[in-house]
């Protein structure tokens, strides 16, 4: 991954970005100054995103999740667009009017959402306060004031819980809730913040290795200052967010599932599904696309099970899948090594279908043993954008006897190369674009190139027996049945049994690993919805540039197309395709 070869079209798109805007143009120039101030603004509203980008002018802090706070940011976007509406959009280069719709899109989508009220629930059973600890892991200690800032922090603490706890009362009061079955899972992540050593805490973590370049003293000085933190701030408002989680906000938590329930949920839902799908798809379409792909896949799994001589029905194959012990390791470290070796599989086969790479590096580590068991098989974590950071492929070796080496190459063609890793690094690695696109994105194109880079492992030649076929099928299935079991407990009223069960008759997932994906759809609605509504158009693009193309289609070049704007809307991802199939035609 080492080697980065520009496409044409790609240098092209650079050039234009680079020398296509006159820098003095007094549009361009106001365009580009609000986009630069609203870019620190962002990062100055939200420091631990700022932290994670690799932006450290705000370490010391943690955001502001006041409700004043909030309505505060909520009328700033509503000035900013009226800022925008005053650059006169008619005076600005192609890219720029485009830098232009993406940014007003952003600002209008987040204006419309908020009276939806989703910020009065700040956290659920996968994230929230009570695993703050782990952005230590993203951070760099390298410097003294590294340290002090973390203990600035520390020190914060309480007021940061403070104003979570203030959120979620008025959350009871509003009846802005998750349901009890997901949110019981978190007492036992508070319980793990409660130590009674300062030096067990996940908080002290940094504390225990020091660069050489920070002598003994102050080593000790930090250390202890650290100490004293945690035991006056971190411990005392774990205990007291404890006690009102159990006996406050546990007991008013939802006893179904859905948000149906929610004030104005129907309507909240409908907005959800075209944000996270940037279509105008409705709930009731998107439930009927995923039972028709939920048909489509289980036909091609059954030629698989006929290919092998499987005598048995499908639920027969699937049980045969989840037990029998070939396809399991026995040890969380042998399933590290094997997601490894898988990594370094994939790698010398990406030039069979890309002409660019990222030179950005990514690793593959564990899932923290303490989420470990409450959260998904996977997932990845962005670059800093100082390059401070690499990607990181984050794998689940909680209970190795239910992660099927069967699905070992997809969920890493998903969440590493040629999935999350190359598609997020090269957008980091575009030219002169602003940084709400470099930084950026939108889930569909996100997790839709993630799932359509499952299917490359066909490509690349690397899905070379019927079970590891059989697996990436079962992925594509477990994103065609998101689509129902969704809508279906969000939209349709269905109960979390329901969405388990249609889980189990359609995927070989193991039971663990369904309770926990249909948990994360229950905390996060519609978010789910994206991954194969974008898989779909960039194959339905695909096929539309074959067809159209002939022989002159160039599986690299497409993928140049693809990702060479970055993340983007499906609409302005289908233009953009659209318009290079007819630079080609025009070519002849």
């Amino acid at each position: 991954m080492r080697l980065r070869i520009l496409s044409v079209f790609a240098c092209i798109l650079m050039v234009g970005l680079i020398h296509g805007q006159d820098r003095n143009n007094e549009a361009t120039r106001a365009l580009h100054a609000l986009f630069d101030a609203e870019w620190d603004y962002q990062m100055e509203q939200d420091p631990v995103r700022a932290s994670l980008l690799g932006d450290r002018r705000w370490n010391d802090r943690w955001r502001d999740v006041s409700l004043d706070a909030i309505r505060k940011r909520h009328e700033h976007y509503k000035e900013v667009l009226a800022r925008l509406a005053q650059i006169d959009r008619r005076q600005l280069s192609p890219q720029d009017q485009l830098n232009y719709d993406l940014f007003k899109k952003q600002y209008e989508t987040e204006v419309e959402g908020f009276k939806y009220q989703w910020y009065l629930i700040p956290l659920n059973q996968r994230n929230g306060i009570q695993t703050a600890d782990e952005l230590a892991d993203s951070l760099r200690f390298a410097t003294v004031k590294d340290y002090e800032d973390w203990i600035a922090r520390l020190r914060s603490f309480p007021r940061y819980m403070d104003q979570t706890i203030a959120l979620m009362r008025e959350g009871i009061r509003a009846h802005m809730l998750l349901p009890k079955i997901i949110m019981q899972r978190v007492p036992a992540q508070i319980d793990k913040q409660i130590v009674a050593d300062p030096q067990e805490s996940p908080f002290y973590k940094p504390f225990k290795r020091f660069p050489d370049s920070i002598p003994p003293t102050e080593r000790e000085r930090l250390a202890q200052a650290a100490r004293q933190a945690i035991a006056e701030n971190i411990i005392p408002s774990f205990k007291k967010f404890k006690e009102f989680f159990v006996s406050e906000y546990l007991p008013a938590s939802l006893d179904q599932v859905g948000i149906w329930q929610l004030p104005n949920g129907e309507e909240m839902y409908a907005y959800f599904a075209r944000r996270y799908t940037t279509t105008n798809l409705t709930p009731r379409e998107i439930h009927e696309l995923g039972l028709n792909e939920v048909r489509r896949i289980r036909a091609e799994m059954q030629r698989i099970i006929d290919q092998l001589g499987f005598k048995g029905s499908l639920q027969d194959f699937f049980q045969f899948l989840r037990t029998d012990p070939r396809f399991y390791y026995k040890t969380p470290e042998e399933l590290l090594m094997a997601y490894r070796a898988t990594a370094k599989r994939i790698d010398p086969n990406l030039v069979k279908v890309f002409r660019r790479l990222p030179r950005m590096p990514y690793g593959v580590e564990p899932i923290p043993e303490k989420i470990a068991p409450d959260t998904t098989t996977a997932y990845y974590q962005e670059p800093a954008a100082d390059g401070s950071r690499a990607g990181t492929y984050y794998v689940n070796l909680y209970k190795p006897e239910t992660r099927p080496k069967y699905e070992m190459m997809a969920l890493s063609l998903h969440e590493a190369v040629p999935g999350h890793h190359l598609q997020i690094a090269l957008a980091q690695e575009l030219g002169e674009v602003p940084k709400f696109r470099r930084y950026g994105g939108y889930t569909a194109f996100i997790e839709g190139w993630g799932l359509y880079a499952e299917s490359l492992g066909d490509d690349m030649g690397l899905y070379d027996d019927p079970y590891s076929k059989f697996g990436q099928l079962t992925y594509e299935m477990w994103r065609a049945v998101r689509l129902v079991v969704d809508t279906g407990m969000h939209y349709m009223h269905w109960t979390r049994e329901q969405a388990i069960n249609f889980f189990k008759e359609n995927a070989a997932k193991t039971e663990l690993d369904i309770t926990n994906e249909i948990d994360r759809y229950i905390a996060w609605p519609g978010q789910a919805l994206a991954y194969k509504i974008g898989e779909l158009k960039i194959k339905e693009l695909r096929a539309r540039a074959s067809r159209e193309l002939g022989p002159d289609f160039d599986i690299r070049e497409f993928h140049d197309v693809v990702l060479g704007a970055g993340a983007v809307p499906l609409d302005v991802l289908e233009r953009n395709v659209n318009d290079w199939i007819a630079q080609k035609k025009g070519q002849k």
